[in-house]
Order: C-alpha cells, then structure tokens, then sequence
C-alpha cells in the first residue's frame, strides 16, 4: 500500500516536531514518522538549556588537547571516545581534529547565532502563545567555577560572546553566592549568559507533539524508515515498516540515526553519535535558582519545577542508550562538588541519549544536493532541543520556497 502526503518528516524528535509546528502554522499538511515514539527519544532526557550563547562550535582551537588530557583522568572525564577501526568513524575522527581552528570557529559563529537567537525568541513566543507550562524560566545560564584558571577562561569566553551582541554578566565570590544561594563555599566566581533560558524537555516535547497531533499531523509512531526509491534526481518513494510513502518534500530529522536511514540515498552525511547522561531527582532542599554550568567539570544543572536534572559527559561513537551506571555516579559525584545537596538523593531517572555531532560542529540544514524534494535538518549535536523551534523556522521557509531567516549557505550539506 501507498500513502500519498504534502510533506513526510522522519523523526519525531524537538527539530521534527518544530519543523512539523511551523509547517501546519503555514497550511502545510504533515505525516511525521519515529522508528520509536515521539518525543520521547534523545531530546527528552536533556538538561533542556535554550542557549543562544553557544556560539563555538565543539570544533575549537584547543579541543583536541583538551580531550586527550581528559582522557588521562579517567574519573572526571567529560569526553570520551570509542575505539574502533570503521572507516567512517576514522574518517570523522580526522575531519574533526583538521576543523579545530580558528577558521571553523570564524566560519561557525554567524550562522550558530543567528539559528541560536531565532531560537531563542521562538520558544518565548510558543510557549507564551501556546501557554505551555513546562518549567520555562528566562534566568539565564551561570557557570561556576572554583578555579583561576578556569574562571580566566570562562572570562575570556564571556568577552568573546558580548563582541557578538551575546549579554554576559561576570561576578566575584561575593556576587556569585548572592544570586547561586546554592553553590558551596569555594565557588570563587561565576559567568553568567544572561540572554539563555531552561525548561523541561520531557514536558515541552510531550505538550509540543500533542499541539502538533492537534493541528492535524498524522504521527506514526513504532514505523522505522526501511529504504527509499529515486528517480530523476527526486525520492519516489519512502518505504517503512507500515508500507510506502510518496511526498511532495520529506524532511529528514533523524538524529543520530540519520546515516544509517539514509543510506539508500548514496549522501555523505558525516554524523556519529556522541553517548551523553542525566540522572533526574526529586527537588532538593537546597534547589539552585539558576541553570548552571560546573565550570571544571563539565556537568550541566537544571531545576525543573519539582525535579533536578544533572546532564554530563561526550563519548564520541557510543551508540548505546543504556546508561553506565559508573558515570551516572561519577556526574553525581561531580555535582556535590559544587552545590549543596541532599546527604541522600531522590533518584527518579537515569538516562542515556545521543547527539548527533558533524565533524565542523555545526548542525546539517537545507536542501539536498542530489535530490529536489528532500531537505536535511540534523546534526545539532547538543543543541537539538535549543536550535529546535529556529530550525522549524527556517525549514518551513525552505519547504514554502521563501526567503529563510538567516543565510543557510554554511550549513549545507555539500560543505562536507
């Protein structure tokens, strides 16, 4: 059996789900498709930071060092890497090492803060108009830090962010136990992105797929993408578990999956998977009133109504998403260095997921280069959930043949 449809998104994550928003706002009809449920895959168990301020791509000067000291202290890591000798793997290995530089981060920072400020500013007015109550807070991201070296860092990143219009507020030991009543003693000063904002993600993607179902997208969930027919430099078909598809435009916002559905359409598409973890809590009695950042560790904090979420940890070519229960202890560990906490925690959920990370660090949009009807929307890395809502944006123009909001030009595939 085949099913005719206006536009056919594969992957029910937060950048399916926002392309799938914006496109039924515009009068566009949408059949999204998850080989699992939605909403509920790697974008839920995030530490749901809206971060406009990542503007610097994971490919830097300095990471590649960085990296191989952290994977000599093996306890505190917040990077990790698989072994292995898959061609693909190696080939992104040495993609990433060659765009740590200076003129990835130059080439990075325009579009990352034009796609991170539409963002920004489309989940304030989603949430305000749609009146979803998620635990959205707009108080900014602090960063603490306990040490010179790394507060003079965070310093030196904080100037680099206000050169592009990102707001940043640093404060001493004095000012940074005045506004984080949370952070312990030898917190000797913090940096603070005033312009970002949390939520809860489980809860936003939750109402965000019942807003979309609502809207009157058919959603197929359970239904993985098995191959795909092409003809005359255009998909014909998208064959799936629950029969055949044929779309005016499919839209492919699969993840870290994307490669792998991919395949039958002979794109390079250099995405792997990089493993991260949350442990979820009941509230404490000493809650942070801030998402926060652990300078030296790595680790994010998000208070989310009732719960507490600690967010840790990169292993680059993992694609497993059962936890190791080593690191959800080991990013506790981390965390009671920094804030105060319960003597014993209220564990409500441990949590693996993966982000789809590019080699040049910066997300996959626009059209493909080899077929007329299918656009890419991957590859945010970290960041799917905060680009989500900008890139549903710009999806939706690109689909309507309108003007996108912002250059895509660096973010196309055939960059690669």
């Amino acid at each position: 059996m085949t099913t005719k449809t206006d536009i056919l998104i594969i992957g029910g994550g937060p950048v399916g789900l926002s392309c799938a928003y914006y496109l039924l706002k515009s009068g566009r009809k949408v059949t999204i498709l998850d080989a699992k449920e939605i909403g509920k895959g790697s974008g839920s168990g995030n530490a749901g930071h809206i971060v406009p301020s990542h503007i610097i791509p994971l490919a830097a000067p300095g990471v590649v060092t960085s990296a191989l000291k952290w994977m000599l202290d093996p306890v505190h890591s917040p990077f990790g890497m698989k072994v292995s000798l898959d061609p693909k793997y190696i080939s992104w290995l040495l993609q990433f090492v060659l765009a740590c530089n200076k003129s990835n981060v130059q080439r990075a920072i325009a579009p990352l803060n034009s796609l991170g400020q539409l963002s920004a500013r489309n989940f304030a007015q989603l949430i305000a108009e749609e009146k979803f109550d998620c635990s959205y807070q707009e108080k900014g991201l602090l960063f603490l830090y306990k040490t010179e070296s790394a507060f003079n860092g965070g310093k030196h990143e904080g100037e680099l962010m206000q050169k592009h219009g990102i707001p940043v507020d640093v404060y001493d030991r004095s000012k940074v136990h005045e506004v984080e009543p949370a952070a312990l003693d030898d917190i000797i000063g913090g940096v603070h992105f005033t312009g970002d904002s949390h939520l809860n993600p489980a809860v936003f993607l939750k109402l965000l797929s019942d807003r979309v179902r609502a809207m009157g997208a058919e959603m197929l969930e359970h239904t993985p993408v098995t191959g795909f027919e092409s003809a005359n430099g255009k998909i014909t078909k998208v064959k799936t578990s629950a029969g055949d598809f044929e779309a005016e435009q499919i839209i492919l916002a699969a993840g870290a999956f994307t490669p792998s559905v991919a395949r039958d359409l002979k794109l390079n598409i250099p995405i792997q998977p990089a493993r991260g973890y949350s442990l979820t809590m009941s509230a404490t009695k000493h809650m942070p009133s801030h998402a926060l950042i652990l300078g030296e560790r790595r680790i994010a904090v998000s208070p989310m109504g009732d719960v507490l979420r600690f967010t840790g940890r990169l292993e680059v070519g993992n694609g497993s998403t059962t936890p190791n229960p080593l690191w959800i202890q080991r990013i506790e560990n981390s965390a009671r260095e920094y804030i105060a906490l319960d003597e014993k925690l209220d564990i409500k959920e441990t949590w693996a997921g993966l982000r789809p990370t590019t080699p040049d660090g910066m997300p996959i949009i626009g059209r493909s280069p080899n077929h007329s009807n299918l656009i890419l929307a991957t590859g945010h890395a970290m960041l799917g959930l905060s680009l989500g809502p900008g890139t549903g944006q710009v999806v939706a123009e690109l689909v309507n043949g309108q003007e996108p909001a912002f250059s895509l030009s660096p973010l196309r595939l055939d960059r690669f």
